[in-house]
């Protein structure tokens, strides 16, 4: 198992590049067995999560090589549907496999996801989307075994704007006859990185980044196609926090500030001096953060729950207290036992978290226990006077690529040890 150890205290200056959504690709993978044929993606990090969807189309029958920065999927030879449990267990997202694979073969098999343990990410929105759709769904001990009845659009109203939900449907119904219409669809700017993938497929679909997506499925496919993933939002948004907590100037180029302004807003209110073009954003730490007014999470464009965790880890030297309400996920609090280790002082209650800054944190022996909790522990890391060291990192493998290159290349003490 590897380790990071940070010798922290150190202000970061120089510029870091973004690499592609974690959360852009995945979907994107899945779709590559859509249509029957060739899929080249550039700008594809190389993740544990990555490697993961991957390993499950080439059990699907796909052949998956690398070149550089570009992954290159071919599904014509897919010849498979189930999916094994090992596999489902890998990553909280296998369950997006499950309607490109109806969509391409008319049934599937697969269990229920693994990855991290933030609480319920209950899958029942999308069985019951699909089934609305002509899926019939039987489940059995863990297990989900679908089979396409007769496909056929209609307008599916999501009780809550679910990015993997709505996703799953957008991708089964490119195979439904007529039209299929997502009422309260998720608006992140990875919805709208998929729509131009299925658009380059051949699949009609239109309105990601509104509240309703139309699709009109039934149509040809192309059996080539070639997509840049967008920038990841939450790794730009991560060494922002980092810079606000270890102090210095630091720039993140190739990435859109737009997709992360709640967060740049807020180390804003936070006294940091932030500057964005259409690709970077730059901030200028201050002595010491102030707390900004109460943080609250919520679906996009309100402020991203991935952000929340490296934001808090921030936010732990601010000069007075600043109150965090979680609204995705009930145990997105794991990482404030690991960082009260470090002279953290957090209280939680419920979904409820109080963080008062203090004047300094001190390097210790802690834990990831999950993928932003994770890079949280990092970016106090930095911040912290002394040695941390940050066992279980295979869960920030999961989302970021070679952090200790990149925070190293800002002039952080930083090295992963195996």
């Amino acid at each position: 198992m590897s380790r990071l150890i940070i010798n922290g205290g150190r202000p970061l200056h120089g510029a870091a590049r973004a690499g592609g959504a974690k959360n852009s690709i995945l979907p994107i993978l899945a779709a590559a067995v859509v249509n029957g044929g060739e899929n080249i993606i550039h700008n594809c990090p190389d993740l544990k999560d990555v490697h993961s969807a991957a390993a499950i189309l080439r059990h699907l029958g796909c052949r998956v090589d690398w070149q550089g920065d570009a992954i290159i999927v071919d599904s014509a030879g897919m010849d498979r549907w189930d999916i094994p449990d090992e596999l489902m267990r890998e990553m909280r997202s296998s369950v997006i496999f499950l309607g490109p694979v109806l969509a391409r073969c008319g049934q599937a098999q697969m269990t229920y996801p693994g990855g991290c343990e933030l609480g319920p990410r209950p899958i029942d929105l999308h069985l019951r989307a699909l089934g609305q759709l002509g899926v019939e769904i039987q489940e059995d001990g863990g297990r989900i075994y679908c089979r396409c009845g007769k496909m056929q659009g209609r307008d599916i109203a999501l009780a809550l704007p679910s990015v993997g939900a709505t996703e799953n449907i957008m991708l089964c119904a490119s195979a439904c006859s007529g039209q299929t219409r997502i009422v309260n669809a998720a608006r992140e700017p990875e919805i709208w990185d998929l729509q131009q993938f299925l658009r380059k497929a051949g699949v009609q679909v239109s309105g990601a980044g509104c509240r309703d997506i139309v699709i009109q499925g039934g149509g040809p496919v192309r059996r080539t196609v070639e997509h840049w993933v967008i920038p990841d939002r939450i790794e730009s948004a991560t060494y922002l926090c980092a810079c606000a907590a270890a102090g210095g100037r630091v720039r993140v180029e190739r990435t859109k500030p737009a997709y992360f302004s709640a967060v740049t807003h807020l180390l804003e209110e936070s006294g940091c001096q932030v500057e964005t073009g259409e690709d970077w954003a730059e901030i200028q730490a201050p002595r010491r953060l102030k707390a900004p007014p109460p943080v609250r999470t919520a679906p996009y464009p309100g402020f991203p729950t991935d952000a929340q965790s490296p934001v808090m880890a921030a936010l732990c030297l601010a000069q007075g207290s600043t109150v965090f309400s979680e609204n995705i996920f009930e145990n997105r609090y794991r990482h404030c036992a690991e960082l009260a280790r470090m002279g953290a002082d957090i209280r939680v209650e419920g979904r409820t978290a109080i963080v008062a800054g203090v004047e300094r944190l001190r390097g210790a022996a802690v834990k990831a226990t999950d993928l932003r909790g994770g890079a949280a522990l990092a970016v106090a890391g930095l911040a912290a006077q002394g040695q941390t060291e940050i066992r279980d990192i295979e869960h920030i493998d999961r989302g970021y690529q070679r952090i200790e290159e990149a925070y190293a290349a800002l002039g952080a003490d930083i090295r992963r040890e195996d």
